[in-house]
């Protein structure tokens, strides 16, 4: 629970170190977005974090001990308690991270809007295959508390790349590039 804790709380640091490794890499007005974007990293990952804490983790520890009847009682340990509580507040923690993930690969031209769109299908089955594997309980209600807050981030990021994964990330816009492919 102390690392875990600790994970948390140290959560703006751990974010910055990583955008300090990666600036070196960067242009200076690529530089700028550095704080805005460790910022947003904590902030997503700590709003993950307790929406899996507050909102999915009280129903999913109610499945678990919803075995009790007359002959059986449920009797879980702490450990199992602290495991599911880590893995939820982790889970969640990283799945918000989806929109800033997808800005990133759309302002490094991996993915655009229109691609975005035209896989939404596949999108939808990869999210709620995810969200079976990352989910602790095997009810559908726990797999649809995390599928569907993934359909809402990858709507989310759909907009968001729109709005600012438009410009290309190695600083050329559309008129320098396309006139570099044609000299090539």
């Amino acid at each position: 629970m102390a690392l875990v804790c600790g994970l948390l709380i140290s959560s703006p640091v751990i974010f910055s170190q990583i955008w300090r490794f990666v600036a070196p890499g960067l242009y200076a007005h690529e530089k700028r977005i550095l704080v805005p974007f460790t910022l947003l990293s904590t902030c997503c990952f700590l709003g993950g974090a307790a929406f899996g804490y507050f909102i999915v983790f009280p129903p999913a520890f109610k499945f678990l001990v919803g075995y009790n009847n007359e002959f059986l009682t449920s009797l879980p340990a702490v450990s199992e308690y602290f495991t599911l509580a880590i893995r939820l507040l982790l889970a969640f923690g990283v799945i918000f991270e989806m929109p800033l993930f997808m800005v990133f690969l759309a302002k490094i031209g991996v993915v655009d809007v229109s691609f975005l769109n035209r896989n939404r299908k596949y999108a939808i089955l990869i999210n709620f295959i995810v969200a079976a594997i990352l989910t602790p309980t095997p009810d559908v209600v726990n797999q649809m508390m995390m599928g569907v807050p993934l359909m809402v981030l990858y709507e989310v990021s759909v907009v968001a790349v729109y709005f600012f994964g438009r410009k290309s990330f190695s600083g050329f816009d559309d008129n320098t590039s396309s006139s570099h492919q044609m000299e090539k």
